[in-house]
């Protein structure tokens, strides 16, 4: 089991540095992504990784799909947070979000 709750995904708020634009984020395992599979990083905005997912998929005949389920929040929440976005949850969500996507703890800005 993961300690981020099991086997489902673990939602966050993320906020961006210099808009305040706010944003659902999660981590944990994706059930959309297994039901939807390269639909998912299309429908948020993400057309290039869509479409090396879908290429993905074709090749190996939708088996990409189970993989990426396991992984695609985290990469997800990784290209959110090096472009500009940051945790916006309590102390205790964030935490648990950078222990979950191994980042070190943020210093108080």
């Amino acid at each position: 089991m993961h300690p981020s709750g099991g086997d489902m995904a673990t939602g966050i708020i993320i906020k961006h540095k210099y808009s305040g634009m706010m944003k659902n984020g999660a981590y944990g395992f994706s059930w959309t992504y297994l039901f939807f599979g390269w639909f998912v990083p299309m429908f948020r905005g993400e057309l290039s990784v869509a479409a090396l997912h879908f290429l993905f998929c074709f090749l190996t005949f939708g088996l990409t799909h189970l993989i990426f389920s396991f992984i695609y929040n985290k990469q997800y929440m990784t290209r959110m947070l090096q472009n500009e976005w940051e945790l916006a949850g309590t102390d205790f969500e964030n935490r648990s979000a950078q222990a979950a996507l191994g980042m070190a703890e943020q210093l108080p800005s």
